[in-house]
Parts: C-alpha cells; structure tokens; sequence
C-alpha cells in the first residue's frame, strides 16, 4: 500500500488536526534555534513519509529571504560588511530563527491539514473550508516562469477563488490503534526537545 494510502487509511482528518494543536506550542514557544532546526526536520521527514509533496528549492528560497529581510535592520555584533550595507549577529540569528518557524509551520500543515478535515458547528465549517483551500494551495505544483511574478500570483489567487470546494462525505473511517500510536509518537517526539532541555 502506497505511504499517501496509509496516510489516508489509518487516521482521520480530525484525530490529525488536533495532533497539530498539540505540537504547534512544542515550536512556537521553543525558544532554541537549533531545536527549531531539528524540528523542521522532522516535520519535513513526516510529509514525506505521509506521501506529500514538497519543494527543497522553494523552501530554502523563502528562508533566504526571511532573513534577507531581517538583515535590512541591523542590530547586534557586526560580523561583516558590504559597504555601506551591514550583517549583524542579532539580525541574522532572529531572521534564521523566523524563516525556520515559519518552514517547520508550512510543513507541519502538510502533515496535520487535510482536505477531508471536517469540524463542527458553523465556525467548524468556516475554519475546516478555510484549511481545506490552505492545504490545496500548499499541495499544489507552483512555478512561476519570472517574467511577471505578481500578474502569476494574482492569477494563481483568482484560479483557487474560482475553484469550487467539493462537498466532502462524513468520514466513515475510524483512527486505527497503529494510528494513535503514531500519533502519540510523533507528538512525543515533537516536545522532546523541551524534555531533554
């Protein structure tokens, strides 16, 4: 069986939803950058196991500029210069800090939202409908060709916009006991860094 069938098979939409609020504190509030590291790294080993797809490319371009952009504000030692231009400790180390938080989310989404996610009540419907298109849009194969990467974009929003959510059955399947073992695992191991502090 296929590792996107597993995924699918084993565990529900709604069991993965709330493993992904149990891990979203473990990196937030996790305030060392090279625990951040390992733990992107495990999300990423974690989409890739569960059959998703992701782009290295894309992902190290966004890091590049994340802290690209925290460096436009100096602070801290100056570790080199390019005229009048300056690369500080503390402007690297919290744009490093940023861009890996931010790739650790995006791939912890791909694991933890999926499109079948259902949730309760109408704020359930709005949220569950808005992860859905999130989870679309983080699946989708994007390239854009450089020439005019903003029409690209605006055409890339208004194709989603236009694409309409297919209504979704209510799951018929049940978490498996190799399900929530997994999970209790992947939670576990996503707090280990605050374990082994």
């Amino acid at each position: 069986m296929k590792r996107l069938d597993l995924y699918y098979n084993l565990i529900t939409a709604r069991a993965l939803f709330f493993a992904g609020l149990l891990i979203i504190p473990a990196l937030v509030f996790n305030p060392s950058t090279e625990f951040r590291v390992v733990q992107f790294l495990f999300f990423w080993v974690l989409a890739f196991l569960c059959g998703k797809k992701t782009n290295p490319f894309i992902t190290i371009l966004i890091i590049i500029f994340i802290v690209a952009f925290n460096l436009i504000v100096p602070y801290g030692k100056v570790l080199y210069t390019i005229g009048a231009f300056k690369i500080t400790s503390g402007a690297l180390t919290a744009g490093i800090h940023r861009a890996i938080t931010l790739s650790a989310l995006v791939m912890l989404s791909k694991v933890t939202i999926r499109e079948d996610l259902k949730l309760p009540g109408a704020f359930g419907e709005i949220l569950g409908d808005s992860l859905r298109i999130f989870s679309s849009l983080m699946n989708r194969k994007i390239r854009f060709t450089g020439k005019n990467v903003i029409a690209e974009i605006d055409n890339l929003i208004l194709e989603l916009s236009a694409e309409e959510i297919p209504e979704l059955p209510t799951q018929t399947i049940k978490t498996k006991p190799i399900g929530y073992v997994f999970l209790v695992v992947v939670v576990v191991l996503s707090w280990s860094p605050w374990i082994i502090k």
